[in-house]
């Protein structure tokens, strides 16, 4: 049972369907195991509790 990890930022319900859907699908084809053996777990990682090289990635700047 491939068990695929994601980490990222806060998603809405609907993103999370949609992002498990792709990957269950893409990884079933690629593996050639069922979409039902394929397991999806999101983390919602807060921006406040990422660096990126030395700084927080909630202190960078937002683009226009």
């Amino acid at each position: 049972m491939p068990v695929i990890t994601i980490d990222g930022p806060k998603m809405s319900k609907e993103q999370k369907r949609e992002l498990v859907n792709s990957f269950a699908k893409t990884a079933s084809k690629i593996i050639g195991l069922p979409v039902s053996a394929m397991v999806i777990l999101i983390n919602e990682v807060e921006s406040e509790n990422v660096g990126v090289g030395d700084i927080l990635l909630c202190d960078r700047e937002q683009p226009d």
